[in-house]
């Protein structure tokens, strides 16, 4: 399980291109193809590579706008936890979920198209959510730094 230098290297080319070439890969690390496809399924089978997928451009689908929700809830109990976090996994439009440690107990990010569709979001949803006291909401006014990859 442990990762070595063209192991590392692999994974930051896969990063920033998913759809790289084997072919192309194999010589970015100076490793044949074989043995670059065997690497790349052992990342994969050993968790190192969750998944592969496209990115989708939010503004093309009519989700243009981003809302941070920072959620108390009314107990800190293991049994309150679990109740929110069953409910949050069910709800498509709640990209992040984070249990965080400060003024909140959890941080979601939303996309929505727009300010009414996010009332629609909190009067219908957010709000009837188990075990939640307070929710505050801040609305992003520009993505500065989104989904970069990571830094090994």
């Amino acid at each position: 399980m442990t990762l070595d230098r063209i192991d590392r290297l692999m994974l930051r080319h896969l990063q920033t291109d998913g759809r790289i070439s084997n072919a192309d890969l194999a010589s970015k690390v100076n490793v044949s193809p074989a043995t670059c496809h065997r690497r790349t399924q052992r990342l994969f089978d050993e968790g190192h590579i969750e998944t592969v997928r496209a990115v989708v451009n939010p503004q093309s689908v009519g989700l243009g706008a981003i809302a941070m929700v920072g959620v108390v809830l009314d107990r800190s109990t293991p049994e309150s936890f679990a109740k929110f976090e069953a409910a949050i996994l069910a709800l498509p439009m709640i990209l992040d979920c984070h249990l965080v440690a400060g003024d909140f107990d959890y941080l979601l990010k939303i996309r929505v198209a727009d300010m009414a569709d996010f009332s629609r979001l909190h009067g219908g949803v957010l709000i009837a959510l188990p075990e939640v006291r307070q929710a505050r909401t801040f609305f992003v006014m520009k993505e500065v730094k989104d989904g970069a990859a990571l830094n090994f």
